[in-house]
């Protein structure tokens, strides 16, 4: 039998007879339906005297003013070319292997250009080192065409030349030779910049070179140096693990640079029987519990005390925990796991800010011979040393620094201290920032070096000690900026460009490699030993433990500092994709906030509602840390948040260089205070409501069944697949009958076997929910942002969205006496949350995404009344523009909630000031996409543009199109393997293979709609299997 949970995406749904739940379930628009508006005349239109005629009239043209608002012209190309370059051919795409370094994000990528545009990032699949499988980086196109970009250098907020520029700093440098000068810099992990940095120091011998990471991972390199000799970070191939056990270490997100997932993903999917088993202690529910087998609520003192317990038991006793019965006994469990794959198949790691704790990981992985964990390729990619922050302030309170130059970094914003930094600048009389945009650091600064953007520049970046990657650029620079690499040649008195300079790097260091190759695979390996270091201490590991089981008595609520999937560090805030992207967990965008357990939510008085369109408020807290406040911050309960902890995202609150619209959130930097994203703070509740863009209610499959499919990988091995993934059954002529049968349809069937069959299988077990897949459908398909007032109004335009469901155990069993007394949703749902704590208990997650579904008897498709909604040949359900009235029946009908309505003009619209509505943002748009005008239904395409593309390549070329080459937007940006996309008509593909899997089912397959988007259904190991 398949699985007895019950699944539910908000609290409201736990409630008794909710009328909230039963508006949303029995309306399908729970918002007013601005009608009279969309009509205008709203006076005589409601008057008793208006006539048939009249009313005809408005409709009748209404109707007609909706049909040509949908005809629009093509998009227009702001920068027309002069002289076309030879090799660019109008309406062709071309691609260039490059780099994002930005000091938080590192990948190699593919950039995808059109008449000379870049349009949209995709992951490099050829490159060793770090993947591309990000939202942030396939989003980090749109903030080329920022238009909050600086477009020239500065001096004293007066555009200058260039050669000013250098005059003028060049005269200031020489002048304080006699005093210090600080180079400020994010980690460049270039070879070339390295190498340039040393050569500026030889020139300018007062030059104090420290390296600033936003978010320190100091505490694992230093850990990592004291044991192996050099710093860096260790590199793990989850893929080589069985069992994973991880202390607060989101590993799915940005821990230590990321991109685990498709490691992660290869273990996690069962393959001849088996997978890996997967453990999170952690406070704040976050990607990688989310996708944990057992996930343990558990606050930061007391994941100190675990790492030590674990410590204890493999390599040997340190220190005398105090962890509760209930809790060592958990511990002790994953110890008897860890030790079953002592061979090399478990792996242990965790997230505390301590170089203590991280010594310990390093010392049980050693002892468990862990075969993930790979010390002979670390990675080069956090080289801050956030500790020595403290002296440069010192060094400008005493009047020590007679010039600071700051590349790549806004400690003005981002320090825990930025008051005290930026009033020990004022003592510094040559300040430089070398920045895209003028943010609060570059403000306070007498130079402003206006750079370029990643996709403008040249580079060379090291990953790890073995893979490298190269960086191009791919458009000419929009203004006048110049790298901060060729500013350094410039003050260096050397004539080169910088391009110049990295390929004589390249070639003189790397014996045997190809520039030109290696130039246009993106990346290279080459095996180069990486420099000692001397100046990390010994760890003393014996008296580390005491100290971190003495920090586990802590008085107040613990608070977890994090980083969103979307936001990062925030330097992407004022990117609007970004920005409208839910968050994975709490499904809210605009918005970073206070998360509480449900106990500390009642205990301190504070609530989350929802109003009568399903919109999330919350009350307003203000948070605490020693003479440290932020006032105001909206409060979300979360489930399965630590009693006694909360949790907070940074990369929110900015207000330099940014548009207004994107002003939001609260800066909680300021609470990150040495550099340790654990701290102990006061929450006191004060007054006011704030407003959500949440939509967790919103769009929602409520009251159906057969949403998401999850067994155990006992019942996997053991069961026949009817007894887990039984396919749905209807009654016919009084007999059951399975709905995939001939007899059952209402349809018949076309002929499918001729031609292309197109088909999406989606894994439930290898989704993370990271949400790449979102941006890159954005950015494909031209899709709009509407803003957090819209979102609040359930008309969020998202083509793929990624359902987020909770359960827990306490149900799986199912208490069938109870259940037959159970009758209707709301009575069965309520008792359900009897049966388990559902704000607290050690919930298991499952993230869907869910397209439109592409069904072969769609519902969309018969209720369309001017055929705007059609199926194609191919298997994709079309919708056709510049036909579409806007009645909105489709999406009344379809049971997947996935059809989109343009409410408004998104494009060209001064009510709506994101990129589509200048000019230089409208360059991300792609030409191949119809941008959609107002009154017009729109949804997933299947990227028909793809498609074609690739069959009429083939064509031209005359050859067989080979298994793998049709790709979608989401298929291709998904790291994990978790979205495959393909014909099916062609038996030897792997999606074909993939609609024959046992785990294979459709979504609400009993309605009968016969999709073309098919799951794979969810396998938790939950024993030892």
């Amino acid at each position: 039998m398949s699985s007895e949970k019950k699944y539910w995406k908000s609290a409201e749904q736990l409630k008794e007879n909710s009328p909230l739940v039963e508006a949303l379930e029995q309306k399908e628009f729970a918002e007013h339906i601005p009608a009279d508006e969309f009509l205008g005349d709203k006076e005589k239109l409601e008057g008793s005297q208006t006539s048939r005629r009249d009313f005809l009239k408005y409709v009748g043209f209404s109707t007609a003013a909706a049909s040509l608002a949908a005809c629009e012209g093509p998009v227009i190309k702001s920068i027309p070319y002069v002289v076309q370059p030879e090799r660019i051919v109008p309406g062709v795409a071309d691609y260039y292997a490059t780099t994002i370094a930005n000091g938080f994000d590192f990948a190699s990528v593919l950039v995808k250009t059109r008449e000379g545009r870049p349009i949209k990032i995709e992951k490099n699949k050829e490159a060793t080192g770090l993947s591309a499988g990000k939202a942030r980086v396939y989003g980090s196109v749109l903030d080329l065409y920022d238009i909050k970009r600086l477009q020239n250098p500065q001096i004293e907020n007066r555009d200058v030349t260039w050669t000013e520029f250098f005059a003028s700093l060049e005269s200031d440098l020489k002048a304080k030779a006699d005093k210090k000068t600080y180079l400020l810099t994010q980690t460049f992990a270039s070879p070339s910049t390295d190498k340039l940095i040393k050569e500026f120091q030889e020139n300018y011998p007062n030059v104090v070179h420290l390296v600033y990471d936003t978010v320190s991972d100091e505490a694992a390199v230093d850990a990592f140096a004291a044991k192996y000799g050099y710093r860096a970070l260790p590199n793990y191939d989850f893929s080589k693990s069985e069992m994973i056990v991880s202390v607060g270490a989101d590993f799915l997100a940005d821990w230590q640079g990321g991109a685990f997932d498709s490691g992660y993903s290869k273990s996690r999917v069962p393959k001849n029987g088996k997978m890996s088993r997967h453990v999170q202690f952690e406070a704040n529910m976050t990607l990688t519990g989310a996708n944990a087998d057992k996930r343990v609520s558990v606050k930061p003192s007391l994941q100190k005390q675990i790492v030590v317990e674990v410590y204890n038991q493999i390599v040997g006793k340190v220190a005398t925990t105090n962890l509760n019965s209930a809790l060592k006994n958990q511990v002790d469990s994953v110890v008897s796991s860890l030790k079953s794959k002592a061979s090399g198949g478990a792996v242990f790691v965790t997230g505390l800010d301590s170089v203590e704790a991280q010594a310990m990981a390093l010392e049980i992985n050693e002892k468990l011979s862990s075969r993930a964990l790979d010390t002979e390729n670390p990675r080069l990619i956090r080289q801050g040393q956030n500790s020595k922050i403290q002296t440069l302030i010192s060094d400008m309170k005493a009047g020590n620094v007679g010039a600071l130059m700051i590349a790549g970094a806004n400690p003005a914003y981002s320090l825990p201290n930025a008051d005290e930094f930026t009033a020990a600048m004022a003592n510094v009389d040559t300040t430089v920032s070398f920045s895209m945009k003028k943010d609060e650091t570059a403000k306070l600064c007498k130079y402003i070096a206006a750079t370029p953007h990643y996709l403008e520049s040249w580079g060379d970046v090291r990953f790890t000690k073995k893979d490298f990657s190269l960086m191009q650029p791919t458009i000419k620079p929009l203004f006048n900026t110049r790298q901060f690499e060729d500013c350094l040649l410039k003050l260096n008195g050397n004539s080169a460009k910088y391009y110049e300079y990295i390929k004589a790097n390249f070639k003189s260091t790397y014996e045997g490699l190809s520039w030109n190759k290696s130039l246009h695979d993106g990346s290279y390996v080459f095996d180069m030993d990486l420099p000692k270091t001397s100046d990390v201490p010994a760890i003393d590991i014996p008296a580390g433990a005491k100290k971190l089981v003495s920090q586990s008595d802590s008085e107040g609520l613990e608070l977890t500092l994090y980083t969103k999937v979307s936001m990062g560090d925030g330097s992407y805030a004022n990117n609007p994709w970004l920005q409208e992207m839910p968050d994975p967990i709490t499904r809210t965008s605009w918005d970073n906030y206070v998360t509480v357990s449900q106990s500390d939510a009642q205990a301190l008085g504070l609530e989350n509602s929802n109003v009568a369109n399903g919109a999330l408020n919350g009350d307003y807290v203000t948070v605490t840390l020693g003479d440290k406040k932020l006032e105001k911050l909206p409060v979300i309960i979360q489930p399965g948040q630590a009693p006694g902890s909360i949790g907070i995202a940074l990369g929110y609150g900015k207000t330099e260089a940014i548009q207004e619209e994107m002003q939001v959130g609260v800066n909680a930097f300021p609470l990150y205070q040495n550099f340790d994203a654990h701290q102990t703070v006061r929450l006191e509740k004060v007054s006011g409501v704030h407003e959500f863009a949440c939509v967790q209610l919103q769009h929602t499959m409520m009251g159906r069944r057969d949403i998401v499919k999850e067994t155990t990988l006992e019942i996997f091995n053991t069961k026949d697949k009817h007894y887990w993934n039984a396919t749905p059954e209807v009654s016919l002529n009084h007999q059951e009958v399975e709905v995939t049968s001939p007899e059952v349809d209402l349809w018949d069937e076309f002929d499918r076997s001729i031609g292309h069959h197109f088909n999406l299988s989606i894994d439930l077990n290898a989704c993370t929910g990271c949400g790449a897949c979102v941006i890159a459908c954005h950015s494909e398909n031209n899709v709009p942002v509407v803003g957090k007032s819209e979102i609040r109004k359930s008309r969020d335009m998202h083509w793929l969205r990624i359902d987020r469901y909770y359960s827990s155990e306490d149900t799986i069993q199912g208490d069938y006496e109870l259940k037959n007394d159970i009758s209707g949703l709301n009575s069965a749902i309520d008792t359900y949350g009897d049966l388990e704590n559902a704000s607290e208990g050690d919930l298991q997650v499952i993230f869907q995404p869910v397209m439109c579904q592409h069904c072969n008897h769609a519902p969309c498709e018969t209720v369309c009344p001017v055929a705007a909604s059609a199926h194609g040949r191919q298997g994709q359900n079309h919708m056709t523009y510049n036909r579409c009235v806007g009645t909105r029946y489709c999406a009344n009908n379809c049971p997947y909630k996935v059809r989109r309505f343009n409410w408004f003009l998104y494009n060209q619209n001064d009510e709506f000031d994101y990129h589509m509505n200048n000019d230089l943002g409208r360059m991300v748009l792609n030409p191949d996409v119809t941008v959609r005008s107002r009154g017009v239904m729109e949804k997933c395409s299947m990227c028909i543009q793809m498609t074609q593309k690739t069959i009429l390549d083939a064509k031209r070329e005359g050859r067989v199109i080979e298994d793998g080459e049709f790709k979608t937007a989401c298929s291709s940006a998904c790291d994990n393997g978790a979205i495959l996309f393909g014909d099916i008509n062609d038996k030897e593909s792997v999606v074909y293979k993939k609609t024959q899997d046992d785990r294979m089912y459709h979504l609400l397959e009993y309605l009968g709609t016969k999709p073309n988007v098919m799951y794979q259904t969810k396998v938790r190991n939950t024993t030892e299997a």
